[in-house]
């Protein structure tokens, strides 16, 4: 029975350790024993055993992670968003346990692990990448990677460490029982240590925050919201006056000198819940409010047409003429913008019926035009997907801003971990990044990934900063899908040379 609850703990605790190595907690040096630990439980055993734990570690890593998805709506979705995710987790224990009886298996592991989180980022329902072990990476030392690679890189080199540890410390462990150590394993475990250190180290100089198209002072507003939860809907006039307000009163300390003029303002996702084509009130209000700070802004919206799915819009919205551009969010979220298989979800949970009309996608990038600043789009969940953040760069962005609205998640520690995400896409891309989120925590992030000025939770506020522009590709950039590509081929080559072995094993125990 020992032998048995040992393992399981150990799968478990390496779970909570991923959990604990993610922000708020700069405590990103705990995935590495994580890994170490995961590798523990799952070196050289059999595939439904090692299925098993890694699915225990999924689940120690991801119900803490995700515990916000239940803050509005109970347990239960909470629950069975942990637990089909956690799914991923298990088949990568079942990878690793596999290609353990490789050659430099550490290798072969991380790129399992990495595989396995391509999958997540995939499917179902369009995928889920949150909880990417990148994003719990924003102040580590292996931070620079993201340029090279983007997040499968930097994953990749966090997972090949935490492997090479638990392979060092057992060549250390045969050495010291048997008195032998073999050369090739000893340095194969060398390598899966140093390899990642040392390309962490020569990728440092790719991290750059200078302005290279000079730079543009930008303002970001977070307006706060009458009360936490769903129901803060009721309520959305509230919400939008909130922003104006605040932005009217940005307005004043500019005239009076106290804060530079900005030339662009950005507002967060659903700044304005009502419609401003189809309500008067809400166009004026908005109006009034751009006319006053006397820039740009751009404004995020619910659109609700007579007909079809509504639209979550990010509006360019001109001081002197109005309205003049959109752009509509690609990337929307299941079971919270729309319902897939409602009629099935509903038998779950009645909370579905919450969302009454369900969202549509987008189909174009977003750069919005902004006083001569091309600014890229990526709105709240979009940010979790390296592609929706990628194509607006590529698109000519020299600066992305993050429009979020996390008052649903209430104090959680959602919008730290949605936080860190832009921190790493900063660095991914090399471009400064601004976050506007209705109820906290709205930042401006350098392009080196540095928090510049930041708000607190559920207090109004306007961040006024002067961010530099960018407009060179980093290699993670020009290389997209690449990376996570070679590194998706190199766990198929590994997992199908290992059954490969396994095959012939059995093969020889017959004859």
């Amino acid at each position: 029975m020992l032998r048995r609850l040992v393992p399981a703990g150990a799968a478990a605790l390496s779970g909570v350790l991923l959990f604990l190595s993610f922000p708020p907690r700069p405590l990103w040096w705990l995935a590495l024993p994580a890994f170490a630990l995961l590798a523990w439980s799952v070196y050289g055993r059999r595939l439904r055993p090692a299925f098993g734990l890694g699915y225990l570690a999924g689940l120690g890593f991801l119900l803490p992670l995700l515990v916000w998805t239940g803050e509005e709506v109970g347990p239960v979705p909470w629950l069975a968003l942990a637990a089909v995710e956690a799914l991923f987790v298990a088949a990568a224990g079942l990878g690793v346990a596999l290609v353990s009886r490789l050659p430099l298996w550490p290798l072969w592991g991380a790129a399992v692990w990495i595989a396995a989180e391509a999958a997540r980022a995939r499917g179902p329902f369009g995928g889920f990448p949150w909880g990417k072990i990148a994003f719990g990476q924003a102040d580590g030392f292996f931070l620079p990677l993201a340029a090279v690679g983007g997040t499968p890189v930097l994953g990749f080199a966090v997972a090949l460490c935490g492997f090479g540890l638990f392979e060092a410390v057992r060549q250390a462990r045969t050495y010291r029982s048997t008195g032998a150590l073999p050369r090739r394993t000893a340095a194969a475990a060398a390598l899966a240590v140093l390899v990642p250190v040392t390309a962490a180290l020569a990728a440092r100089p790719l991290v750059d925050a200078g302005a290279e198209d000079g730079s543009a002072t930008a303002a970001v507003i977070q307006g706060n919201v009458p009360r936490l939860g769903f129901d803060f809907n009721a309520q959305r006039r509230a919400v939008l006056d909130n922003h104006a307000r605040r932005t009217v009163e940005l307005a004043a300390e500019v005239k009076a000198g106290k804060v530079a003029q900005p030339d662009f303002v950005v507002w967060p996702e659903n700044s304005s819940d009502l419609d401003p084509y189809a309500n008067p009130d809400a166009y004026d209000v908005i109006d009034k409010a751009v006319k006053a700070i006397r820039a740009p802004v751009s404004v995020g919206a619910v659109i609700a047409p007579e007909t079809g799915p509504l639209r979550n819009t990010q509006i360019l919205w001109d001081p002197e003429k109005g309205p003049i551009g959109t752009y509509d969010k690609r990337q929307i979220q299941p079971f919270g913008e729309y319902i897939p298989m409602r009629s099935v979800a509903r038998v779950f949970s009645s909370d579905v019926d919450r969302v009454r009309r369900d969202f549509g996608r987008g189909s174009e990038p977003g750069v919005f035009g902004m006083a001569g600043t091309r600014v890229g789009l990526a709105t709240c969940y979009e940010a979790a997907f390296d592609w929706a953040v990628r194509d607006t760069v590529t698109r000519g962005a020299q600066l992305i801003s993050v429009p979020s609205n996390n008052a649903t998640f209430g104090r959680s520690e959602m919008t730290y971990q949605q936080l860190a995400m832009s921190r790493v896409r900063a660095v991914e891309h090399g471009r400064a990044v601004l976050v506007p989120v209705t109820s906290g925590v709205s930042a401006v992030i350098r392009p080196d990934g540095e928090v510049e000025q930041h708000t607190r939770m559920f207090t109004p506020g306007a961040l006024v900063a002067e961010v530099p522009l960018r407009s060179s590709l980093t290699p993670a950039t020009r290389l997209g899908t690449i990376p996570e590509a070679v590194i998706a081929a190199l766990a198929a080559g590994g997992v199908g040379w290992a059954l490969g072995l396994a095959v012939r094993a059995r093969r020889r125990a017959r004859s």
